[in-house]
């Protein structure tokens, strides 16, 4: 029996409205933090001593002013000056180069699913490692971090245009180029130094980690009770959806209508599936490339191929993570090198990703004047490059209107969190360094 356009079409609607939605976040999800090592943390997180030069904090890039990220395409760490979109070049100490790709977010990043870390996932859980973690560092890696955000603090420490300054401009920047890193009195161990000769910093660790006790610091003391502050200030699971999901409220009309498009037709949940909205896998969506890319100092290119510098397989060429959509409405520019600053260009590219790339004109917000020593759109302008991205990309292209757009835009407002913007602690007035805060 032949079937009426019309009964199709409403069957098809009603496949769309039943698509399976995620189960509510519980505190099961989530490690728990004890409050005195967040406030420890929090302390930490903002303190610019870290810092080689003690002049950039976690919060400098990773600030909830600006959703957890810094209102940058592409950051300025070492050699900037300010705060967000306000972060300029210091004239006296200019930056060699742009951070490579967009500070990411830091929602929920608390919660046990969040096994791989970084736009690459090169951080990884890997239970047959005697650290359980997958590490560029490899045999060098150490004991003694807590859980995988933990270990994620240790890279932009011993990062030169991030946060360690560059040659021999401090002593963890000399450690760090000469390639003594976890070894005793490496980068790590200076940097764990500084915090233990704060008389505040070691009376709080006293009361906070008695596993420190009768003990020098070590780096992953510092590096744990930053990640305690992360997991325990940035947890996002107050926002209407989850209220929707609690079966505490019901979404508005054009939310409502976005969620169906998200879980069905416009299938947003084949990437971003799950609680917090991601598969925590990679993928190729055409996103532009533009800075100075991921590669050594000594190569001369301005790619950024993505996985498949960790994997070396090519079937992972421009694949990057699936990011959480948590308070994403909060987090512009988007993309792995921040190329969009408006989040409905963004989605339209995902509608049809060669189409948007061939198409993109240049929206990212990044700071000057400053001449890098590589300029920002070398790839962009060379083409050959933006092919080969294109090529990359598998995903089938996808038609919405501008009012389905629209509800996708609405749902995605769904789910951010009402205490986001100041977070469950909120910026200290000051630190026990005496060094400024970034407010």
């Amino acid at each position: 029996m032949r079937l009426s356009l019309a009964f199709l079409l409403a069957s098809t609607a009603a496949a769309w409205a039943e698509a399976p939605k995620p189960a509510p976040v519980t505190d099961g999800d989530f490690r728990q933090i004890e409050a005195a090592r967040a406030e420890l943390g929090q302390l930490l997180f903002y303190d610019k001593v870290i810092s080689g030069n003690r002049t950039i904090a976690c919060a400098t890039c990773h600030h909830p002013k600006f959703g957890t990220s810094d209102g940058q395409s592409l950051a300025l760490g070492e050699g900037g000056i300010g705060l967000g979109p306000d972060r300029v070049p210091d004239a006296n100490n200019l930056p060699e180069q742009r951070i490579p790709r967009n500070a990411p977010a830091l929602w929920n990043l608390g919660a046990h699913e969040f096994t791989r870390l970084f736009h690459d996932g090169r951080l990884e859980k890997d239970d047959t490692r005697p650290s359980g973690l997958r590490t560029p560092l490899e045999d060098e890696m150490v004991m003694g971090f807590s859980s995988i955000l933990s270990a994620q603090n240790m890279f932009p420490v011993l990062s030169g245009d991030e946060m360690a300054g560059h040659y021999e401009e401090n002593e963890i920047s000399t450690a760090v180029r000469q390639g003594i890193i976890t070894a005793p009195g490496g980068a790590w161990d200076r940097i764990a130094a500084r915090v233990e000769s704060i008389p505040e910093y070691r009376a709080m660790y006293d009361k906070a980690a008695p596993e420190t006790l009768g003990r020098k610091l070590v780096f992953s003391d510092v590096s744990n009770m930053i990640a305690d502050f992360v997991a325990f200030e940035f947890r996002a699971d107050d926002t209407p959806f989850d209220a929707y999901l609690r079966g505490e409220g019901d979404l508005p009309e054009e939310a409502r209508a976005g969620m169906d498009l998200f879980y069905g037709k416009a299938g947003c949940a084949d990437c971003h599936s799950g609680k917090f909205q991601t598969d925590h896998d990679f993928h190729a969506m055409g996103e532009p490339q533009l800075g100075p890319g991921k590669g050594e100092r000594f190569e001369r290119h301005q790619r950024d191929v993505g996985r498949m510098r960790v994997t070396n397989n090519p079937a992972d060429i421009y694949a990057f993570r699936t990011p959480s959509l948590r308070n994403v409405t909060l987090t512009a520019p988007y993309g792995h090198a921040g190329a969009y600053a408006d989040l409905t260009a963004f989605l339209r590219h995902h509608l049809d990703p060669v189409s948007g790339l061939a198409q993109y004109k240049p929206q990212a917000v990044l700071a000057g004047p400053f001449e890098p020593a590589k300029a920002d759109w070398t790839a962009f302008e060379g083409g050959e490059e933006y092919k080969a991205i294109a090529a990359a990309v598998t995903r089938p292209a996808l038609a919405l209107e501008d009012s389905e757009l629209s509800q996708i835009i609405a749902f995605l407002a769904s789910l951010e969190s009402p205490s986001a913007k100041t977070g469950r602690l909120g910026v200290p007035d000051s630190v026990p360094s005496g060094l400024p805060v970034d407010k």
